[in-house]
C-alpha cells in the first residue's frame, strides 16, 4: 500500500490520505474545489467548483504516475442536483471522450460548505 500526497491537490482537511494506491488500483479521496496553493474556495460557482475538483482529482491521479483515461470510476456529490446539468457540461468537457463510470448524488452538506465533491477510482494498465 502506497500513500499518494501532492502539492497538485489541496492538503487534507482531516485524518485521511489524498490516495491509496494498493496493487494496481488507485483510490482518490473526496476532492472539494480547493486552490491546492491558497487552500481557498475557487468560487462560488458551481462550474467553476466542478473544474477544480476535477482538477485536483487529476493532480493526485498523475502524482500516482497515472492519467486521466486511468480513471475508470467518479462519484460526485453535489448539495444541489438542479445544477446536475452545469456539472454534467463541465465534467463531460474534462473527460473528453474518456468516460469513467459515474455516479451523481444529492447530498445535505459537504465539507467546507462547498457545492461539489468528487472521488475517484484510476487502474493502472
Amino acid at each position: 500500500m502506497k500513500f499518494i500526497q501532492t502539492n497538485q491537490a489541496p492538503q487534507a482537511v482531516g485524518p485521511y490520505s489524498q490516495g491509496v494506491f494498493i496493487k494496481d488500483t488507485l483510490y482518490v479521496s473526496g476532492q472539494i474545489p480547493f486552490v491546492p496553493e491558497t487552500m481557498k474556495l475557487i468560487s462560488d460557482d458551481v462550474k467553476e467548483q466542478t473544474k477544480q475538483s476535477l482538477t485536483n482529482v487529476l493532480g493526485i491521479v498523475e502524482a500516482a504516475g497515472l492519467k486521466k483515461e486511468n480513471i475508470v470510476r467518479c462519484t460526485v456529490f453535489m448539495t444541489n442536483l438542479e445544477d446536475f446539468s452545469y456539472m454534467n457540461e463541465v465534467y463531460e468537457h474534462f473527460f473528453g471522450n474518456h468516460k469513467p463510470a459515474r455516479a451523481a448524488v444529492e447530498v445535505r452538506r459537504l465539507p467546507k460548505d462547498v457545492l461539489v465533491e468528487i472521488d475517484a477510482i484510476a487502474i493502472k494498465e
